[in-house]
């Protein structure tokens, strides 16, 4: 069977099948032209589950903060996947979101021809990936064995090249970046002006922290500062926590003064709903401080740019100079209980107000991923296969080692 010139056919392996990055992803190949099958492990519920027009296959169970087990995971996944991929079409291209998936990629596409072009995608860098002992090297040298067979490396923060792929990796790919974008496929994401909306009177200013909620520091410090404010700040939790990373988050939060959790969302079905009841995005991740953490462009960033959340960032990391460049939001050189109490001591309707527009002036198209950008990334992707005509015009790449 040859591949359809006129339809790309892309095998996305998925490193968590409840991610709703992976959806937004497979939404995205599809809106430009794209059929998409997703061979995935799973952690939760699957996002893909109501999609009707995607093939999802299960390449077994793992779970967060158990990389041993993930391993193990992995390793029988190699043995089974001749078999669990024996049904689906067959792909033009393979795309493997992250390092335990591009294990199988090559596997994968061996299967079907030498010709089917591997994809990497690594939108986030496991501390293990950086880890100066045997552990670390051991890592590198494994991304390095199976990034071997690799075209393209796409990945969402200009820091994550300079500061891992191009110094530490070892790998010699084009790179496509593709930030972290709300993926927009009508016309006008936003119905008419973003408009300020500062509490009524008497009512407490509300922050956000939308995604996936993995910060132990954070959410310790967000419950600390609202106690101390008793009441003039409101918390709100959106998400999917990693429990892993957590001594008891439900119970913490339950206990929290002013501190709410409303659970899992769509994205991007819910986001001008949940973005819309509060006035400030928590934009600041200490998960991996120093290292991911502060080299990631994070989703809320863009999903607060969009629906007019002002971002609240640290100072030295990715997110606090790509909204320092911009002049939109609040980046702290220090960020403590004690510092947002004074900050937020001092915030008037007159200073969010100004924040607000400063905010809303930013072209649309920083925050979003529309119907011509999923299309010249399907382009880009069909290029890479040796029976499909290159298209016309290319989006421009970059290379990690020149």
């Amino acid at each position: 069977m040859e591949l359809d010139d006129l339809t790309l056919n892309v095998l996305y392996l998925a490193h968590d099948m409840a991610d709703a990055a992976i959806r937004r992803r497979v939404l995205t190949l599809m809106a430009g032209g794209a059929t998409v099958t997703v061979a995935g492990f799973e952690r939760g519920s699957n996002v893909l589950a109501d999609e009707g027009d995607v093939t999802t296959v299960s390449l077994g169970q793992t779970a967060d903060g158990r990389f041993a087990q993930r391993i193990g995971a992995v390793l029988a996944a190699r043995m089974r996947l001749k078999r669990m991929l024996a049904d689906i079409a067959v792909p033009g291209i393979i795309i493997a979101r992250n390092l335990e998936t591009l294990a199988l990629a090559g596997r994968a596409a061996s299967m079907f021809s030498r010709r089917v072009p591997v994809v990497y995608e690594c939108l986030d860098i496991h501390r293990l990936l950086l880890d100066e002992g045997m552990k670390g090297r051991l890592m590198r040298q494994a991304q390095l064995f199976f990034g071997r067979r690799a075209s393209l490396l796409i990945t969402s923060s200009p820091a994550f090249v300079e500061n891992f792929f191009k110094p530490l990796s070892g790998l010699d790919l084009p790179v496509l970046l593709l930030e972290n974008k709300v993926l927009a496929l009508e016309p006008e994401p936003v119905s008419g002006p973003l408009q300020p909306r500062p509490p009524e009177p008497g009512k407490p200013w509300r922050i956000g922290w939308f995604g996936a909620i993995r910060c132990r520091k954070s959410l310790d410090m967000l419950i600390d500062f609202a106690a101390r404010m008793d009441g003039k700040v409101e918390i709100v939790l959106r998400g999917r926590p990693a429990y892993s990373e957590f001594d008891d988050f439900d119970a913490k939060v339950a206990a929290a003064p002013h501190v709410e959790f409303h659970g899992a969302y769509r994205n991007p079905e819910d986001l001008s709903a949940i973005y819309g009841d509060v006035q400030f995005t928590w934009a600041i991740d200490f998960f991996e401080e120093g290292l991911n953490s502060s080299w990631l462009l994070p989703n809320r960033l863009y999903e607060g740019g969009l629906y007019g959340a002002v971002p609240i960032a640290l100072a030295g990391t990715e997110t606090g100079r790509f909204i320092g460049k911009r002049g939109i939001g609040l980046v702290r050189n220090q960020v403590t209980a004690e510092t947002l109490e004074a900050l937020f001591n001092e915030m008037t309707e007159a200073r969010y107000v100004d924040l607000f527009s400063r905010l809303a002036a930013v072209e649309r198209s920083q925050w979003v991923t529309g119907p011509a950008d999923c299309r010249a990334l399907v382009s880009r992707l069909a290029a890479l296969h040796p029976n499909v005509p290159s298209p016309a015009e290319m989006p421009a790449v970059s290379t990690l080692q020149s």
